[in-house]
């Protein structure tokens, strides 16, 4: 039996690895939503109708990518692949510049506190719906294989 190249994982193991780190960080960006939204005096039916429209959006645009992602990875020819090719280089880049831009955004003091409760809670949902559906890909693509 041939041994597997260090760093390299089951082809089919990155939809669960993507799966995992979307779904993380999903949850950490809608954690900071919602402390923000603690910190406010009332939150409006606006702010609500806004985050749910927020995740709208980034829901759908994030379905996309998923589904981009997952054709990807389901024509590597390969068995195994490196743990890090769940993303492609574009993705990697994108996935910089957004969180140094919220990171940067958030600690600049630029944004009102209802903005931040708003847009990070609906963004986070969104991101964490994509970790899910890339972990239900995971499940449901490979049912009855030996993993």
């Amino acid at each position: 039996m041939k041994a597997r190249p260090l760093f390299h994982v089951k082809t089919e193991a990155l939809l669960a690895i993507a799966g995992g780190v979307w779904l993380t960080a999903g949850i950490n960006v809608a954690r900071l939503g919602v402390l923000a939204a603690l910190l406010l005096d009332k939150i409006s039916a606006l702010d609500i109708v806004l985050s749910i429209a927020v995740f709208g959006l980034f829901g759908a645009m994030f379905y996309k990518m998923s589904m981009k992602h997952a054709r990807r990875i389901g024509s590597y020819q390969e068995a195994t692949q490196a743990f890090w090719k769940f993303f492609d280089l574009k993705s990697y880049l994108i996935m910089a510049f957004m969180m140094s831009g919220g990171i940067w955004l958030r600690s600049s003091g630029l944004l009102p506190l209802e903005f931040i409760a708003v847009f990070y809670t609906g963004l986070g949902l969104a991101l964490s719906l994509a970790g899910v559906f890339f972990l239900y890909m995971y499940f449901t693509s490979f049912e009855g294989e030996d993993r």
